[in-house]
């Protein structure tokens, strides 16, 4: 491995960064003066801006026939997203969640994650499933716009009515070349990096799933996590969890059907993603529910939890991937002692929560 591959590399994640970055801004402006909710642009123009690394990197490994690489790209940064953005935000500050994410978008979440699993059984994503998902994302985006846009009206028609600001000519111009100029950093820097990630994979002998699941994941997950960091700071709480869902969402729909689509013989899902990758991507969609359902918010010790299973599904997958002879007795005690001890635990605040609100009923 040459000195002029890790230079790529590190340009391609700077490039996926500084594109995501003038994408974001640019669209989210746009967005703003059409009259959208702070929660509905985050998981919109700012989950969807964000997730353009992944899109880049995905169909770019999908058409050079890097189809491991694809899928993993997909499930880590989901995985990714929630443990490890979710996790830092609620530690930085408890996160209030948006009673439609319970009702419509985490469920979403959910279904589209397992939806992945069941049509991955035969050994691949075809066209036909890519086709599938990216109609979905296109219902599912054109109803939360006009969900918002009629809420969003209701609400101005109640209260006192603000002075609006037109953006002029020049706004528009400078938000247009800021998104053209985004989406032509992330071409180029989904090149860069799917170019040295496979340099990495072939020179550590280390498999192109492994390597989509945590370096390129982390890597082109580094937008969502500036977003929502910066988000929880600013106190945009509704921003800082729609834009993670809403990732998360975009990433299986469109950069998991649009990869499918661009490839002859769609995606190539492994057994080893079956049985275990696309599982756990599943499990953390399902754990968002009773998370966000106690008390209506992330919680820092929370937060924390997310990161520490976060860090323990990191080890694992170094440990499967260099065969160390650790891994069973950790597997053992992920199995036997962590799972049980978090779901009581999760029982039991979702226990105290219905028992809370029952109360506040009476």
């Amino acid at each position: 491995m040459s000195g002029v591959t890790f230079l790529w590399f590190i340009l391609g994640l700077a490039a996926l960064v500084v594109g995501a970055e003038w994408l974001v801004r640019g669209s989210a402006r746009l967005a703003a003066a059409v009259g959208i909710s702070p929660l509905v642009i985050g998981l919109t123009v700012v989950a969807f801006g964000t997730s353009s690394p992944e899109l880049a990197v995905s169909v770019q490994a999908s058409w050079s026939g890097q189809a491991d690489l694809a899928l993993g790209n997909v499930v880590g940064s989901n995985v990714f997203n929630v443990l490890l953005i979710l996790g830092i935000s609620a530690v930085i500050t408890p996160l209030a969640v948006a009673r439609q994410l319970l009702r419509l978008d985490v469920p979403i979440m959910i279904v589209v994650s397992a939806l992945t699993w069941a049509l991955g059984l035969d050994g691949a994503i075809g066209r036909s499933d890519g086709l599938l998902f990216v109609m979905g994302l296109v219902l599912y985006t054109g109803w939360l716009i006009r969900t918002s846009r009629r809420e969003v009206a209701a609400e101005k028609a109640v209260s006192q009515p603000a002075e609006s600001v037109v953006p002029t000519a020049g706004r528009v111009v400078i938000d247009l070349v800021l998104i053209v100029g985004g989406l032509a950093a992330l071409v180029l820097g989904s090149r860069w990096l799917v170019q040295g990630a496979v340099a990495f994979a072939t020179a550590w002998g280390v498999s192109e799933l492994i390597i989509g699941l945590t370096i390129v994941a982390a890597g082109t997950s580094l937008p969502e996590v500036a977003a929502s960091i910066m988000a929880a700071i600013r106190g945009q709480r509704d921003i800082a969890v729609g834009n993670v869902v809403g990732s998360n969402i975009f990433n299986v729909l469109a950069v998991l059907g649009l990869s499918s689509l661009t490839s002859s013989d769609g995606v190539r899902v492994s057994a080893e993603a079956i049985d275990f990758d696309i599982p756990v991507m599943i499990a953390v969609a399902v754990a968002c529910l009773p998370i966000f359902y106690t008390g209506g918010t992330i919680s820092r010790w929370e937060g924390w939890l997310f990161l520490g299973y976060y860090a323990i599904y990191t080890t694992y997958l170094i440990l499967n991937a260099i065969r160390h002879g650790a891994l069973a007795t950790f597997q053992a005690a992920l199995l036997w002692f962590v799972i049980p001890l978090t779901v009581v635990t999760l029982a039991v605040s979702v226990g105290q929560a219905i028992k809370r609100r029952a109360q506040e009923r009476r």
